[in-house]
Parts: structure tokens; sequence; C-alpha cells
């Protein structure tokens, strides 16, 4: 919970201030403060997004529930905030990458992009391990 709280206090004050600092400091690159705000506000609130969804699966386990329909909507949940945040890093990776000057940057992006698929994957396959395993539950329950 107090992780939750920490992010929506960086929702809703650290974030808009920090780009309207950079807007006040840079002002060539203003028009970049919303976007950018709007940005890391969507990502927040995929992290967001996951957080809940895991708690709500780490509640099913302490109910013997976690083989069940009811994880698997957490679980896609959980998988399309990742893709979700994927996307939106694709499109900033495009954008900095047509206008970057340096290489550092867009591929540190890169390297993101790479890690969130990997995330994003992971969790697929997790979400087939959970549908198999709640299946041979089912099956199991049904014989006893």
């Amino acid at each position: 919970m107090v992780l939750f709280g920490v992010l929506v206090m960086l929702q809703t004050f650290s974030l808009p201030g920090q780009f309207a600092h950079m807007a006040q400091e840079s002002p060539e690159q203003a028009y970049l403060r919303w976007p950018m705000t709007a940005v890391a506000v969507f990502w927040v609130l995929c992290v967001q997004v996951v957080i809940v969804c895991t708690w709500k699966l780490l509640t099913l386990v302490k109910h013997d529930r976690i083989f069940s329909e009811a994880a698997l909507a957490w679980v896609d949940a959980i998988v399309w905030a990742i893709v979700a945040a994927w996307v939106v890093l694709l499109g900033v990776f495009l954008y900095v990458g047509f206008n970057a000057t340096d290489p550092g940057l867009p591929l540190l992006l890169f390297l993101m992009l790479v890690g969130v698929a990997v995330l994003g994957l992971l969790m697929v396959v997790m979400r087939a391990l959970l549908r198999q395993a709640t299946t041979l539950r089912t099956d199991m329950e049904a014989v006893i």
C-alpha cells in the first residue's frame, strides 16, 4: 500500500512539477511538457494496475482460489497493462529515434523496449501455465 501511495504522489505532484521545471529551464523544449507528463503518468498508471492485480492474485492465493477463472482475469489485466506500456514506449522510442542527435537515449529506450517485451512474454507464458494448472485442478476435482 505504501508503494501505491508513493506512486499516486509521483503522478500528481512530482512528475508534473518536474516537467514544468524542465519547461522553464529549457524553453526550446517546453512544447514537450504536457506530452511527457501524460506519458510518464500513463506509465505509472500501468505500474499501479500491475500492483493492484498482483495484490488481488495474492488474495486469491491466500484463499486457495488461485487456480480459477477469476485469477486468469487478473493475469489478463497485467498482460494488457504491460502491452499498453510497451506500445507507448514504442511510440516514444520512434519519436526520440527520429529526432535524436546522440545515440545514447535511443539505445537506452531500445533496451527498455526489449526488457518490457520480455516481461510481457514472460507473463503470457505464466498465463498459459496458470490456465493449464486451472484445467488440471478442475479435472482433479471432478475425479475426486
